[in-house]
């Protein structure tokens, strides 16, 4: 994802499945309404393993999809964590329960009159890539990935070959060799 979709702990790392919703911007709400009728109906539904992956046409300044509550109610089912280009809120609490997170900003605002979930468990943008439901979500500090299930496996096993060839090329790098020779050695840097 775009840069801008940061976490929240830097010390967690993200593996799950993509559970999506997508926003709208909104400048009111309907008397009698309820704006966060499909947004309580994703957050029920989901299960161990899955990702919020709530998408707010970001970065945005206005919309905050994300917040303790939701964390609470999410961690409750056994979803391993949240991923959004709107904002986040509570994050002392959010922090409290080593639960990740990732989000376009911080704010005090929640989505009430500013932004309505409209769909669930549609293909949706956030931070800048398409995620379809039930995609592939990895983040660490560095930022946030989406596998598509059609290259998942092949990507999965290149990003371990990288992994594989950067231990090696750290261990000879601290052995004193010259980083030109490694780079020549290994091909990886």
């Amino acid at each position: 994802m775009r840069p801008f979709v940061r976490p929240l702990d830097e010390t967690l790392v993200l593996v799950g499945r993509a559970r999506t919703g997508l926003y709208m911007p909104v400048w009111h709400v309907d008397d009698g309404a309820n704006p966060y009728e499909v947004e309580i109906a994703l957050v029920d539904d989901l299960r161990p393993g899955d990702v919020a992956v709530l998408a707010c046409d970001g970065p945005s300044e206005r919309i905050g999809p994300w917040g303790e509550l939701l964390t609470t109610a999410a961690r409750a089912r056994g979803a391993v964590g949240c991923v959004t280009d709107g904002l986040v809120r509570d994050i002392r609490q959010i922090r409290q329960q080593r639960f990740p997170v990732y989000a376009g900003g911080i704010g005090p605002l929640d989505s009430k009159g500013r932004g309505q979930m409209v769909r669930m468990d549609v293909p949706v943008r956030c931070g800048g890539v398409m995620v379809e439901p039930g995609d592939l979500v990895f983040g660490d500090a560095d930022g946030v990935v989406v596998l598509p299930r059609a290259v998942e496996e092949a990507v999965v096993q290149a990003a371990l070959a990288k992994a594989a060839g950067e231990d090696r090329t750290r261990a000879d790098l601290e052995a004193g060799a010259k980083l030109a020779d490694v780079f020549a050695r290994y091909g990886v840097l």
